[in-house]
């Protein structure tokens, strides 16, 4: 038997990245039952092995499941396993579970053969733990702009028996941007019945210069687009080569909520300012993180990041 392990934060942001150029997950529709169907398809191909269980990996607010993720667990053969959202956006307890699942499933002997979709650094004890006692584990990657394997820890493909990539047409037909009709047209969010779904164009933004999705664990990623590692920018750098990323990043992520989101959308965040909404706040981070190579963004970088985009929403009004 197979099992999957699937870290819901770098599937759907990595997805997004290939689809809109953010890792903004709100810019992309997700058909969220094929999905699953695709990734337990392909976990079976590469291990030969029927597929025991899907253990899908997300965070929610004080831990309890919203209406997508209840529909989500009650797919058979899913586990729905939640973290929590910390105070900065950022996804807590979510790779603990992984870890803690790996390590006990394969301790337990629960499958053979371990499909890993993610690229966090923190999880490569945990994969070499679980190899102890006999599993294999494989990396599954979403595959970037490029079709190669994205935002993926060089330790962990190092502690890994192996890595493929998801069959980049899954991601185009179950991922898809999501860009909103003018006010006076209906509005839908996702393509209609017997309407070939809206193509993903991932260099349409500008500015897109970077390949990672969510925030590293490490300054050893992969970077799928040079098949090199980033390197890691340091406190001393060309204060104008910071504005120019935290432009990038702040024109990217902006244009592609303004061009997904519904007028209740575009009105709440008018009406929050000047706090800004977790989940872009969240893909501001972690766009600029990967940009540049870093762990952790200082306070002194979050500050001019978060300033900077709304001077960037007045300017463009």
């Amino acid at each position: 038997m197979c099992a999957l392990y699937v870290d819901v934060g770098y599937l759907l942001s990595s997805a997004a990245v290939r689809a809109t150029g953010t890792s903004l997950r709100s810019g992309v529709h997700v058909a969220y039952a094929s999905l699953i169907d695709a990734l337990v398809h392909e976990a079976e191909r590469m291990s030969g092995l029927p597929a025991v269980r899907l253990h899908w990996y997300d965070s929610a607010k004080d831990g309890v499941p919203d209406p997508q993720q209840e529909r989500i667990g009650e797919l058979a053969k899913v586990k729905l396993r939640l973290g929590r959202f910390g105070m900065d956006g950022q996804q807590k307890g979510v790779d603990l579970r992984i870890g803690l699942d790996l390590v006990t499933h394969a301790r337990n002997g629960a499958a053979d053969v371990f499909i890993l979709v993610s690229g966090d650094d923190d999880l490569t004890e945990a994969v070499e733990e679980a190899q102890v006692h006999g599993v294999q584990v494989i990396l599954l990657a979403v595959p970037n702009a490029e079709n190669k394997p994205h935002g993926i820890s060089r330790h962990l493909i190092r502690a890994a028996d192996g890595l493929d990539i998801l069959p980049p047409e899954t991601l185009d037909q179950t991922v898809v941007k999501v860009e909103m009709p003018p006010p006076s047209a209906p509005q839908s969010v996702a393509p209609s019945a017997g309407q070939p779904p809206v193509r993903a164009t991932p260099r349409d933004l500008a500015g897109l210069g970077h390949s990672g999705s969510r925030r590293p664990s490490s300054a050893l990623v992969y970077s799928a687009a040079t098949g090199r590692e980033p390197q890691v920018m340091t406190a001393y750098e060309d204060p104008d080569d910071l504005a120019k990323q935290i432009d990038s990043v702040v024109i990217n992520v902006l244009t592609a909520f303004r061009k997904s989101a519904t007028m209740e959308a575009l009105a709440e965040l008018k009406a929050g300012k000047p706090s800004i909404p977790r989940d872009i706040d969240k893909a501001l981070l972690t766009d600029l993180s990967d940009l540049r190579g870093e762990y952790d963004l200082s306070e002194h970088v979050r500050h001019k990041l978060r300033t900077r985009f709304w001077e960037a929403y007045d300017e463009a009004r």
